[in-house]
């Protein structure tokens, strides 16, 4: 008797279609371009979410550095006098904050300030 394994194979196939549903053209209609299909955007999603992080942060600084420029510091002072007060803000919160309240942001640039001259006395 001959055991083809249609069973599995064309689950392993539907579920192939099945995931490349909404893919143009042959791509989500027959099995070896979605397949392929898959394999590419399946390499891009796992580059992309490492990637992700990378431009939110940057996203961030340049907000976070936007906002501190025009209270006439700059980032990395800002920062370092952050760091000096032993503010435990991360920068995803310090953008929220530079972006939607203004008087929480300038009380964090005061604080940084006064650090900074702290520190400097100190020194």
């Amino acid at each position: 008797m001959r055991v083809t394994n249609a069973v599995a194979s064309r689950k392993r196939r539907k579920r192939t279609l099945t995931a490349a549903k909404g893919f143009r053209m042959r791509r989500s209609k027959l099995y070896r371009y979605a397949a392929d299909a898959l394999d590419h955007g399946r390499q891009y999603a796992f580059r992309d979410r490492k990637t992700k992080k990378r431009n939110f942060r940057m996203l961030w600084q340049i907000r976070i550095n936007a906002a501190t420029r025009a209270a006439g510091m700059t980032y990395s002072r800002f920062m370092e006098g952050l760091k000096a007060a032993k503010v435990a803000l991360d920068r995803k919160v310090l953008s929220d904050l530079a972006a939607q309240d203004n008087a929480a942001f300038q009380e964090l640039i005061q604080l940084a300030q006064n650090a900074l001259k702290a520190k400097a006395v100190k020194a």
